[in-house]
């Protein structure tokens, strides 16, 4: 990788980089692992989905009663990596987590097909149920309590934003000589800096 080929803008980079991930129709480029911690430090890791990149961050959404959005409430910083093995890159991303209002989330939920609607109210994510017969006969309750219509948007549930101070763009070379450049946010935007693989 060379500096000169990369906007000195992160955010338009990952969309450059993004945009190439998507191009080569591999099976969701939009995958990322969500990493999170307590306060004292334990951290959990799980893949979620991005929804939406531009200047003001990276998006996702989920039921905030889950342990991501119970670890987010107590420590809102987080890290995602995105990684597309026919390209030979990574993209990992460092900051601050912050809720997405209602009227956004309802907005993206409303795209949602019926079924990831129904299944977005009926599981309790992350907290323990007796067996999967308890899972179905929410779904059922759910499904037919909205049967006449739209389903809202659950209040339990929404789309977080991480606001980015650092991302680095990593592309594989032979002999595991990568190329990693990392830009970090600063009181004048962002600088970039060369890291040894």
């Amino acid at each position: 990788m060379d500096l000169r080929d990369l906007d000195p803008d992160p955010i338009r980079a990952f969309a450059a980089w993004f945009a190439e991930a998507v191009a080569t129709g591999l099976a969701q480029p939009e995958a990322m692992a969500l990493a999170t911690s307590t306060p004292d430090g334990r951290p959990s890791v799980r893949i979620v989905l991005l929804k939406g990149h531009d200047a003001r961050g990276f998006t996702f959404f989920t039921n905030r009663e889950s342990r991501k959005g119970d670890e987010l409430a107590a420590n809102p910083r987080a890290a995602l990596v995105l990684h597309w093995q026919p390209l030979n890159r990574q993209v990992r991303i460092e900051g601050v987590v912050e809720r997405i209002d209602d009227v956004e989330s309802a907005a993206y939920f409303a795209t949602r097909a019926p079924g990831s609607q129904i299944a977005a109210w009926a599981s309790p994510q992350s907290w323990p149920i007796a067996g999967r017969e308890e899972l179905d006969e929410r779904y059922a309750e759910i499904e037919a309590r909205f049967s006449d219509g739209e389903i809202p948007l659950p209040p339990f549930w929404g789309g977080y934003r991480l606001v980015p101070d650092a991302i680095e763009l990593w592309q594989g070379r032979e002999n595991r000589f990568h190329d990693r450049i990392r830009y970090e946010r600063d009181a004048g935007g962002w600088t970039r800096n060369r890291l040894a693989p």
